[in-house]
């Protein structure tokens, strides 16, 4: 997924960062540092923020605090040295007097006053305000008033909002306070400080604040991306040189430079990488020796061996004219000399495994057909073991390009395998297709295999049970080739068994070449029988199913 395909495509950007999320450390570790600095940023600006405005409020609300109480004080001395009123025009005009001081003192155009009721004569002057349409007695709450009338000595102080020039509030503070004027009474006095300096203040702070953290997260994460490309670089040339080496290619190596921690691992790689290329070119010159000397013995067996199966051949004719004891040698020379004839010719055809040279002979058969032609001629070995052959075909187009050699080894040997151990039980042969695969399934209700001895049924010269004596020959390699016939088709050779309850061997083959069979027709477990994780989890034991899945393409037998 390419980066300019995101943009284009923005709902495309959540698949990619879970994608970057799964596949790159880097981004992982940037991604979590940075997002863990930001909420740490974001706290420490918040906080700064919050204290900075209490600090601030509190500064200038004790300084308007102080403002207010000399104001009033002066105004009270005032009041005090001017004579006393004694009638209303006297009162009126020391009224005007009073507001004139608290101006001059106060320095805020916002003020308020009123005659605290019952405490008054009644030539006291009614509420005044400095400013009538922004800031009047009804601007001032209830509680503060009550508090200012009952308790004299204090002041009083509540946060409101105050109309500003351009039509929008601004924040402010009002402080109440008495006032005593002499043969009039008592006066509630009320100063109104707008606050859009400290707001002013506030807001250029934050800003600060907030640019000053985004700029940190911006650097935060501009140096750590610039340590984790120099310490995940060649972590990641670790990981793509270990896939390249995994791959195949043993010349991958990493390039070492300086001598810290990193150079270190790089070195200690190249040394493994060394060592394991040793070993494999070790392991298959071996096995390069292997193969040549099973084939050259191979090879040279035939010629001394056709010379002895022809002299067993004709001693065998004569065993008549023999004594019973040297007729009875020369049936027995002449079935051990075809078991090894038979076993030459198997390891010939390992081989040619083992050094990639089969090839197949590929024709468009009904694969059917040649199910029924291997059933046909083992039914007499069948019928020997007083075993039944059932051969079910479950589909009509049963046709495939297969090599029928090697189809039919495979089926006489799977076929061969379930008479020998079916303990005289019938035998299922049933052929089945879907659009792209054929599938044999041969089914035995005999000995079966605990599940150590199916995950080895396909090694060579394996046997399940090495006291039982084999009643229809065979090599032990009859199932590594007939695995191989079946991964060299592209399909696969499955198979099922149960302790007590019988083999179910299951053969896959793609109708074409070049086209992979991902299911089969014909299911490994038969029908009526219990997964092997399902029987697992009820009742564990040493006997339970085993379902054993062969697709190991172009792995030699």
């Amino acid at each position: 997924m390419r980066l300019h395909t995101v943009l284009r495509r923005p709902h495309l950007l959540w698949r990619y960062a879970a994608r970057l999320w799964r596949r790159s450390l880097r981004f992982r570790t940037i991604l979590i540092t940075t997002a863990s600095a930001t909420v740490a940023i974001i706290v420490a600006i918040v906080w700064a923020a919050l204290a900075i405005q209490a600090d601030l409020f509190d500064g200038r609300r004790d300084q308007l605090l102080a403002e207010a109480n000399r104001a009033i004080a002066t105004a009270q001395d005032s009041v005090d040295q001017a004579p006393a009123p004694t009638d209303r025009a006297a009162v009126w005009a020391l009224q005007r007097e009073l507001l004139d001081v608290l101006q001059t003192q106060a320095s805020t155009a916002y003020i308020a006053g009123a005659p605290i009721e019952g405490r008054t004569t009644p030539d006291a002057p009614p509420a005044f305000s400095t400013l009538t349409d922004a800031f009047g007695q009804s601007d001032v709450s209830p509680g503060l008033r009550e508090r200012v009338r009952d308790i004299p000595e204090t002041q009083w102080w509540q946060s409101i909002s105050l109309p500003a020039e351009r039509g929008y509030d601004v924040p402010g503070i009002v402080i109440g306070q008495q006032l005593q004027v002499p043969n009039v009474g008592l006066f509630e006095i009320y100063f109104a400080y707008p606050l859009d300096d400290v707001a002013r203040t506030l807001a250029y702070v934050q800003l600060t604040l907030w640019i000053t953290g985004i700029a940190l997260v911006v650097i935060i994460a501009g140096v750590l991306w610039l340590v984790m490309r120099a310490v995940a670089g060649p972590i990641i040339d670790v990981a793509r040189t270990s896939a390249t080496l995994a791959a195949g290619d043993l010349s991958a190596r990493l390039d070492v430079a300086g001598e810290d921690e990193l150079a270190t691992l790089a070195r200690s790689f190249n040394q493994m990488a060394d060592s394991i290329e040793s070993q494999i070119r070790e392991l298959a010159e071996l096995s390069l020796v292997q193969q040549r000397f099973v084939s050259d013995v191979s090879h040279e067996l035939r010629t001394p061996l056709t010379t002895i199966r022809l002299a067993a051949g004709v001693l065998f004719s004569e065993r008549a004219s023999f004594d019973p004891v040297s007729a009875r040698s020369a049936e027995l020379l002449h079935d051990q000399v075809a078991r090894f004839e038979e076993l030459l010719a198997d390891l010939l055809e390992i081989s040619r495994y083992d050094a990639g040279s089969v090839q197949l002979e590929r024709e468009s058969v009904s694969v059917a057909d040649i199910v029924g032609d291997v059933v046909s001629s083992m039914t007499q070995v069948a019928e020997q073991n007083g075993t039944e052959l059932r051969f079910v075909t479950a589909s009509d187009d049963v046709v495939a390009d297969v090599d029928p050699r090697r189809v039919r080894r495979v089926l006489r040997n799977l076929v061969g395998n379930a008479i020998e151990h079916g303990e005289g039980q019938p035998i299922d042969v049933t052929v089945a297709s879907d659009g792209r695969a054929v599938a044999v399934g041969v089914r035995d209700y005999g000995l079966g295999m605990r599940p150590e001895d199916a995950e080895r049924v396909f090694d060579r010269f394996w046997r399940g049970d090495p006291s039982r004596q084999r009643t229809l020959g065979g090599t032990g390699l009859g199932l590594s080739i007939a695995l191989g016939d079946a991964t060299l088709h592209g399909g696969r050779l499955e198979v099922w068994s149960h302790l007590g309850v019988g083999t179910h061997f299951v053969l896959t083959l793609p109708r074409e070449a070049d086209v992979e069979a991902s299911t089969s027709p014909i299911p490994v477990v038969p029908p009526g029988e219990l997964p092997a994780s399902e029987q697992l989890a009820g009742n564990p034991s040493d006997t339970e199913t085993l379902v054993v899945a062969h697709e190991r393409k172009g792995e030699r037998p």
